[in-house]
């Protein structure tokens, strides 16, 4: 590999997201490539966040949500209603039900595969994706960003592989009282998931508004 002067690095180029509003408040303008890491403790509002993110995210690149741990029954269903999606907003978001690593691997494969993908959950992909499979997942499909979604434990990512993940993440978002609390490589500042349930949550009011 060739050594790299300071100058190169000045003139590389990177690609980007251009996001605007709430959004670009809270992640600034993150890599379309990667991996990013949702988390929090259950009945906080992780899923109802990741589908908004989705649906925003499905306007920039093709987007596949891996309802792994769910499945696309009633509960999934009037989850995406609660997030406020429509059909019309959402053609070029996808969704699948539990897909096994070979199965996404084959997807990645395909012509019109996606750019963004949404795993939900981490625990579902245990005996899986562990450190080592989340490093080679990222290093066969440089071209990809994914967003795994983890449970919390002890205040902490749940699982070796989302632990793993919050270690190279470039955007982190903890969602705790239904507001999604960013960090990461220039990602900071929050937004809230559900303005009145987070106001009665935190016990005082607001001072972003939803996601739109």
């Amino acid at each position: 590999m060739r050594v790299k002067t300071l100058q190169n690095l000045y003139e590389k180029k990177f690609v980007t997201f251009s996001f605007s509003g709430l959004w670009e408040a809270a992640m600034g303008t993150p890599e379309t490539t990667g991996c990013w890491l949702i988390y929090g403790e259950e009945k906080n509002g992780k899923t109802t966040f990741a589908l908004k993110l989705a649906e925003m995210l499905s306007g920039h690149a093709r987007t596949l949500y891996v309802s792994a741990e769910e499945g696309v029954g009633k509960n999934f269903v009037d989850a995406c209603r609660r997030a406020g999606l429509e059909p019309k907003g959402c053609r070029n978001l996808h969704f699948e039900e539990y897909l096994a690593l070979d199965e996404l691997e084959a997807k990645l494969k395909s012509r019109k595969s996606p750019k963004i993908i949404f795993l939900d959950n981490t625990t579902v992909y245990t005996d899986e994706i562990r450190a080592p499979e989340l490093n080679g997942l990222l290093l066969k499909h440089p071209d990809k960003l994914f967003i795994f979604i983890a449970h919390e434990e002890d205040g902490a990512p749940y699982t070796a592989a989302a632990k793993r993940a919050s270690k190279l993440a470039k955007v982190i978002v903890r969602v705790r009282g239904l507001t999604a609390f960013f960090s990461g490589r220039g990602a900071s500042g929050a937004i809230s998931i559900d303005e009145t349930k987070s106001a009665l949550y935190w016990g005082q009011p607001t001072t972003e508004n939803q996601p739109s």
